[in-house]
């Protein structure tokens, strides 16, 4: 398995190798590099490493001579302070060997010592190279052999010094075997030795014999020790290889572990942390907050219409879409010394450790000014925006006491969906204060849940008259809502909470039935308007549902119809329009609410062939203004030179109905027309025979 970011941290491996079996040879670092640690880089399941494979006989040599190198000048000073304190405590056996010569040994052997050890502290002061410290250990044994080797030849009894003699063999050891020296540095120092050994034994008195075997001892003993040195810098040799392998696998294993932790922990599209990384770094701002009271923020990041995005220029442009998102997002936040994981689909979180809300605020703002000037493309959003935006939703942390972890995040989505409610490409802070926002939203979803068991939400119905012949031919139904102790709850607060709970497709179910039942089954008015939310005509099945209603109640399709309003989920989907078309097959008519206002109107307007078009309230009440006069006619004309009939909201007075016939407009409705009453102000004043109708369960 390939891991795209191992290549930056295993390049490391090599130099850290080579820093440690060499840290004075830039070469061997420089090899382990550039071999063994490139071949890290590149697989994650490969067989066991041998750098063999892969580094040539002489760089491997050269990878050795620098461990060897380090290893001789760390072991010169204890090595060469052992030998000579081995070297002078000889001194008793010069007594009891040579005692007539033991003044002149015992003196060289001081002397050679202290010179050798005075030599070797004052090159390590000064820092001269290894091999120079080689020289100083080798002369030192050569030297200490030959100043204690002719004092003791000069003894008067003859034989004891011949036989004294085979310590000579003790420099041979010393020089192979004690030392690590390099295998020529061995042999040099050794054959010294044996030269020396060969020189004084010509000269000594002794017996042809005793100089044969001798001198055979000596060569046995000369290439005996050699033998061993060469087989020994072998194995330290395959020693140092064996390690070099160890120490790349250990390497390549925790690299390896560190880059499947890395990919666990890292979105494989953005490169950013993942929602479970997040989530940790999450728990740990938490922890702070509680214990040192480091206050912090969450921020919530959605791409505006990215579906949409996704649809029109397919998955791969949506890919590049969001990596380039997420590289500004990264380059921002790191002047704010926060953390930015990708939380799921087109949603970001951003954590950032901050002491006032007006940081937070700068940092919200900032999210939204950076994702609007990357640029991008995107010409089919309905909302006149023709680039990529984002939404942002931020919370603070705020009292300790009886907080959640959880909470913070909640707050944060609150934020994040008045954000897009309130037109999208803004920020938004969550406001405990502000009714959409607070926890009082939170209690207003909980009475929702109840509110049709409970008897809590009921219909009031305004009146919609036709300017023509001036009689009342449709009533809209507006949904109540009202808390347990009586107490109204205006619509402006509840509808946005229920159709962020979802609580709108069991209140919108409600009320059409209830529509059929208490208005339409007895024919008391003609036709209803009930406002229906793209929420609903998004959920598979609401056709059917609808159907399933009118067939129950025994009410046609045409004396119903839905007001689409303009809101959170004005998106055109291929849903919505599939469901339109099913709701105009079942004879239901289509109004466009409150046109004018929303983003989406006029591409509704155009895809969709909507029966009435209600025009908004606000256009009706500036028309006192010569341009606000000169607006209305202009929507007017908009709308039917489309073929839609006109409706027009907020008719107060007689001059605005005057007005209405001289433009021409079809049906009015406001408070002039009346106010919205309950179902019985329409219901015939005598008795009707009631047509039952079957309830779902």
């Amino acid at each position: 398995m390939a891991i795209v970011s191992r290549p930056k941290e295993s390049s490391c491996v090599g130099a850290e190798v080579g820093k440690e079996f060499g840290a004075q040879n830039p070469l061997s670092q420089g090899l382990v590099s550039e071999r063994a640690s490139s071949r890290l880089a590149d697989t994650a399941d490969v067989e066991p490493y041998d750098p063999r494979q892969e580094l040539g006989a002489a760089e491997l040599r050269i990878l050795y001579r620098a461990e060897a190198l380090a290893k001789r000048r760390k072991d010169a000073r204890p090595g060469l302070w052992i030998a000579v304190v081995i070297y002078v405590l000889f001194s008793v056996s010069d007594l009891l060997l040579i005692p007539d010569v033991a003044a002149y040994t015992i003196t060289a052997r001081f002397a050679v010592g202290l010179t050798a050890l005075l030599t070797l502290e004052a090159q390590l002061r000064r820092g001269a190279a290894t091999e120079w410290l080689d020289v100083t250990c080798a002369a030192a044994i050569i030297f200490g052999y030959i100043g204690w080797l002719f004092p003791a030849s000069l003894g008067a009894n003859k034989e004891t010094v011949a036989y004294y003699m085979v310590f000579g063999t003790i420099f041979m050891m010393s020089a192979n075997l004690f030392f690590t020296f390099s295998f020529k540095v061995s042999i040099i120092t050794s054959t010294i030795i044996l030269c020396i050994l060969y020189v004084v034994n010509y000269f000594l008195p002794a017996s042809l014999t005793y100089k044969m075997v001798f001198g055979t001892f000596y060569v046995s003993c000369f290439t005996f020790t050699s033998y061993v040195n060469w087989k020994l810098n072998e194995e330290r040799y395959n020693v140092f290889l064996n390690a070099l392998e160890a120490k790349i696998q250990h390497k390549e294993a925790t690299e390896r572990g560190k880059a499947l932790l890395r990919l666990s922990r890292t979105d494989p599209l953005t490169g950013l942390e993942n929602r479970r990384a997040i989530d940790e770094k999450l728990r740990d701002y938490w922890s702070d907050w509680q214990r040192l009271g480091s206050k912090f923020a969450a921020i919530l990041i959605d791409v505006d219409f990215f579906k949409k995005f996704n649809d029109c220029y397919g998955h791969q442009e949506g890919d590049r879409c969001l990596i380039h998102v997420a590289n500004a997002l990264s380059d921002l936040i790191k002047n704010y010394n926060g953390s930015i994981g990708r939380y799921g689909g087109e949603e970001f979180i951003v954590l950032a450790r901050m002491d006032k809300k007006d940081q937070v605020t700068e940092l919200a703002e900032a999210i939204c000014r950076t994702v609007e000037n990357l640029a991008i493309t995107h010409e089919l959003r309905r909302d006149g925006v023709s680039i990529v935006t984002a939404s942002v939703g931020a919370a603070f942390t705020r009292t300790q006491a009886g907080a959640k972890l959880e909470k913070i995040i909640h707050e944060a989505d609150r934020a994040l969906y008045l954000a897009k409610a309130g037109g999208r490409n803004c920020a938004r802070l969550f406001d405990p204060t502000d009714p959409q926002s607070s926890d009082e939203s939170e209690n207003l979803a909980a009475l929702l849940k109840i509110a049709i068991g409970q008897g809590l939400v009921s219909l009031v119905y305004q009146p919609i008259q036709d300017v023509v012949s001036g009689r009342v031919e449709a009533v809209e139904a507006l949904m109540r809502l009202k808390m347990l102790d009586g107490t109204l709850v205006p619509p402006s607060l509840f509808i946005p909470v229920a159709e962020r709970t979802g609580a709108i497709l069991e209140l919108g179910r409600w009320a059409i039935r209830t529509v059929c039942a208490e208005l339409l089954a007895d024919d008391h008015v003609p036709l209803v308007s009930v406002n229906v939310s793209p929420i609903q005509l998004k959920t598979p099945g609401f056709a059917a549902s609808v159907a399933t209603i009118l067939g129950e109640t025994g009410v046609t399709g045409n004396r119903l119809a839905f007001e689409i309003t303009e809101g959170l989920e004005m998106e055109m989907h291929s849903d919505i329009l599939r469901c339109i078309s099913d709701l105009k097959l079942l004879g239901i008519k289509i109004w466009l609410d409150d046109f004018g206002t929303g983003f989406a109107g006029l591409s509704w307007l155009r895809l969709i062939d909507f029966d009435t078009v209600k025009i908004d309230r606000s256009f009706l009440h500036d028309c006192g203004t010569p341009k606000g006069m000169a607006m209305l006619q202009d929507i007017i004309a908009l709308v039917r030179n489309r073929g839609h009939q006109i409706l027009v909201e907020g008719v107060e007075t007689d001059e605005q109905i005057a007005l209405m016939r001289e433009f021409g407009i079809d049906k009015i409705q406001g408070f002039r027309v009346g106010r919205p009453v309950p179902a019985a102000n329409f219901q015939a004043k005598r008795g009707v025979h009631k047509r039952p109708f079957l309830r779902s369960a």
